[in-house]
Parts: structure tokens; sequence; C-alpha cells
């Protein structure tokens, strides 16, 4: 499935992802290549779909350079977006990186939503968490601490008790959102601590802005050294965005919900 490469140059793997896709990265370090086989490849078919049209925004997210598919599965070859994942920093670094990190998510958010072919809802979003916790398919170590010995069953019964206010919201306020909005998925110079772009879009659709704001400060929390560190990042991203009284209630219920939807 790996396309060919000029003489002196090859695919070198980088990681088996957790859907069973396998990542390699160009030896020149040009490109990526993502290959999913078998029924995998619907999920790649729909990263393909949204890279592309991200790419046309100018916000630093991957070009595609090729896409193939055969009976057997697909590959999606992205040029490299500059920098290091989020997620390498030192917390000082994370920190300095913050605000450019934020405005690019804020950047992501301002795309006019009816302009996106794609939607991320809470409804259709809720159904897959359902099926998820169904199938007993519910990866523990995916949920908060506080949750892991909670049944799955448990944890999603007390959010459909919070589903109609959450439609309700989710229909006032929907932006273009990233759906996986964590550190590894925010590119920054290392040099000028600088968000240089966004990857991994398999999830990016139209959706309730909180999905992606959970997401970013909860993922973040572990990469903080001291408490005042979440705390400036906290207010620093709400203040970046315009958000007086940030809701509490709706970023937990995405972040509770996020974890029961991969499986």
């Amino acid at each position: 499935m790996l396309p060919a490469l000029p003489a002196g140059v090859t695919w070198l793997p980088v990681q088996r992802g957790e859907s069973g896709d396998s990542v390699y990265r160009r030896s020149d370090g040009a490109a990526f290549a993502k290959v999913s086989m078998g029924a995998n490849a619907a999920s790649l078919e729909e990263e393909h779909r949204r890279t592309e049209w991200l790419a046309s925004f100018d916000l630093g997210s991957a070009k595609v350079l090729d896409w193939r598919t055969s009976e057997a599965g697909a590959c999606l070859v992205t040029r490299t977006v500059p920098g290091v994942p989020a997620s390498e920093l030192p917390a000082a670094d994370l920190l300095a990186a913050w605000p450019s990190m934020a405005q690019r998510l804020k950047a992501l958010h301002s795309v006019p939503a009816t302009n996106c072919p794609f939607v991320r809802s809470l409804s259709a979003m809720f159904d897959r968490a359902a099926d998820v916790v169904a199938r007993g398919a519910v990866d523990p170590e995916f949920l908060g601490p506080e949750d892991r010995h909670t049944p799955p069953q448990v944890l999603l019964d007390a959010l459909r008790a919070q589903l109609p206010a959450r439609l309700a919201q989710e229909a006032r306020e929907r932006v273009v959102c990233h759906g996986d909005a964590c550190m590894p998925n925010f590119m920054v110079d290392p040099d000028t601590l600088r968000c240089t772009g966004l990857i991994d879009l398999g999830r990016l659709g139209v959706a309730d802005p909180h999905v992606d704001l959970a997401l970013f400060l909860a993922n973040a929390r572990d990469h903080w050294t001291a408490p005042a560190q979440a705390v400036a990042a906290r207010t620093g991203l709400f203040e970046m965005l315009g958000i007086a009284e940030p809701d509490d209630g709706r970023l937990g219920f995405y972040l509770g919900l996020d974890p029961l939807t991969w499986g």
C-alpha cells in the first residue's frame, strides 16, 4: 500500500495506532503515511476527506500528498507539519506555547460552520458511546482515575440524564471542532514555542465547542508540574476565547463522554 519513494529514501515504521492503523515516516522527514486495512479503511477515508477539506483554510494542518485504496485497505500520505507534538514539551515550554495553541484552536472554531460538510453531532456521539458500552469495549485507561472503578453503563446513564440540556446547548452554539483536541495533535516549533499546526483530523466536524475545550484543558493537566500552571492555562484559554464565565458542567459532560466513544 505504501507509495514508492525516490532512491535513498525509505518508509520508517513509527507506531501502530489504537485503531490498528500503521503509521510510517519518510526517512527524509517530508511526509507521513497511515495504512489502514480491512474495515478500518472506512475511518481512514473519513480522515482523508477532513484533512483535504481543512487544508484550504491555512491553519497549518497537514496537506494530502497521496491517497490510494485497494480491496485490502487504504493509505493516506500527508506532508509533515513542522515542529514537535505539544505533549513532548516540558511544562514551562508548554505554558509558553499555550497562547498560540489557544489561538490556533480559536481560529479553527472561527471557520464558518455552515461551510463544513462534516458533522460530529452530540446525538451521533452519544449513540456511538452507547454502542461501545454495550459491546463492553470501553478502555479503562481512557477514563479519568475517578471513573475507572465505576461500571461504564453507570457512567453512560449519568450522562444520559444531562442529554436534553446538552443537546439544547449544542443547537445554540456549533463550531468546527477538531474532535480530538489533545496535546499530541498540536504541533509546536520547539525554538519559538509557537503552534505550527494541527494533525490527526479523523474526528473533525461541527459540534459544541466544549467538545474541544474539555479535552484541550484536561489532556494538558497531566503535563503541569505546579497548580499555578494549570490555573494560568485555564485562565489564558478562556480569555483568548472571550468566555467570561466558563461552564464547568458542560466541560465535564464532554470530558466524561469522550472516553466512552473509543472502541
